[in-house]
């Protein structure tokens, strides 16, 4: 059989179930890749009753022998990667050996956090409702180049040192004149590097190369991506998105690897919407079923542990997702969430400017217009959790999942029932 290369993507605005998709699929993939986005980023994987909280790591690090790789799309924050190293050889899993980081990789540090609360506060009500990990003012910082560290750059400590006297004196001219802000204490952040490099210039690698050779040696690699295909920095709600490219389109400038070479792309979506933070969203349930919905789905952010959005599916935005992303088919996740309510509602089409329109207006003028076209279908009160085959799930269940297969226009392939990976029904071939 030759090898499969897949791409699991999220279809939404994040928090779609990613991680449990990619630990699922990484029992079959020889190398799983984390191809953009920063420690904003949160992926949960529950085995048994262990759960699994990753930001950096791709998911598939719980899987042993799998190598994982962080490409130079990634925005590294040093501290938060090596916690999560320590954290799960704390539980047993080792990855020595099988971690490594693009040597191209920018990486985040005290003064971006900084830069990005600072920013965040002065914009008051205006504020885009970021996760304060400093991911926008690094991928800031690279794009401008001049003030710019990399994974590379561990490897020459005295080189570094010098580079961060330059930049953290820029950077306490600029916060001190805009924001009044007392300055950062360079001697501080070059020591914490010096402890990063210790424990992460020896993870550092060409991993463009590194995935080349895996894929002339026939090696199956899984690409992972971050936050959701909605907040993709030039095809999401703009500005109310990351600062990467967060749909398939980032693979192939987040890793070097043609987007030709990926045979199966996978979006993921819950069986409902949700969001984080501010901007525009047009199924949201600002009211007692969008609480219902946040309190049985634990809804809460694993990054910042704030409070999610809520709000019934929304299938013109998940098939906007499917048709950028080049998406084969779905899987679909929480569908356990809404058991106990009466009626369920899907948004087939939206209503703007007294037009009906199925494709997204990522625009969030236009957006903001849209009224959502609701088809209303039977709920159902049976508990799911058991489940594993697509004939287990009520009737109303499953007539809720073709609906929205033809919504969307693909298969759902795979559905979650649960948070634990053995809560998963396989529907059809992925």
């Amino acid at each position: 059989m030759s090898p499969m290369n897949t791409c699991v993507v999220g279809l939404q605005w994040g928090d779609e179930g990613k991680g449990k998709v990619v630990d699922i699929l990484a029992e079959n993939s020889q190398v799983v890749v984390r191809y953009g986005g920063g420690s904003n980023a949160g992926h949960t994987v529950v085995i048994g009753d262990s759960r699994f909280a990753l930001h950096l790591l791709p998911s598939g690090a719980i899987r042993e022998g799998t190598l994982c790789v962080i490409a130079n799309a990634v925005v590294v924050d040093p501290a938060v990667l090596i916690g999560e190293i320590d954290g799960l050889a704390q539980r047993g899993i080792s990855l020595a050996g099988r971690l490594f980081i693009s040597e191209n990789a920018h990486v985040v540090l005290d003064y971006h956090k900084r830069e990005d609360q600072l920013r965040e506060e002065s914009l008051g009500k205006q504020k885009i409702g970021t996760t304060i990990r400093g991911i926008g003012p690094c991928y800031a910082d690279k794009v401008g180049r001049s003030y710019a560290i990399r994974m590379s750059d561990f490897r020459d400590l005295d080189a570094l040192a010098g580079k961060l006297r330059t930049i953290i004196e820029y950077k306490n001219k600029l916060f001190g004149a805009l924001y009044g802000a007392e300055p950062m204490d360079v001697n501080g952040v070059i020591e914490s590097c010096r402890t990063y490099a210790q424990r992460l210039a020896p993870c550092t690698a060409d991993t463009t190369e590194l995935l080349h050779t895996a894929i002339a040696e026939g090696k199956s690699i899984l690409f992972e991506g971050a936050q959701g295909s909605l907040l993709d920095l030039d095809h999401g709600t703009f500005p109310y998105v990351t600062s990467s490219n967060s749909s398939s389109l980032g693979l192939p400038s987040g890793c070097g690897v043609p987007a030709k070479m990926v045979n199966k792309y996978i979006g993921v979506a819950k069986a409902y919407t949700t969001r984080v933070g501010a901007g525009p969203f047009p199924t949201e349930l600002d009211n007692e079923i969008g609480q219902y919905i946040r309190e049985k789905g634990h809804e809460y952010g694993t990054t910042t542990g704030r409070p999610r959005r809520c709000g019934w599916f929304d299938g013109v935005a998940a098939a906007y997702s499917v048709k950028i992303g080049s998406v084969d088919s779905l899987a679909l996740m929480h569908l356990d969430t809404l058991t106990g309510l009466k009626e369920l509602s899907l948004c087939r089409a939206y209503e703007i400017d007294g037009r009906e329109k199925t494709f997204f207006p990522a625009n969030i003028d236009r957006l903001a217009k849209a009224r959502p076209l609701y088809e209303t279908v039977p709920g159902w009160d049976d508990d799911l959790s058991e489940a594993t085959r697509f004939e287990d799930l009520p009737e109303a269940a499953q007539a809720y999942v073709r609906r929205i297969e033809q919504i969307v226009g693909k298969p759902v392939a795979m559905i979650g029932v649960g948070p634990k990976r053995s809560q998963t029904i396989m529907k059809s071939g992925l």
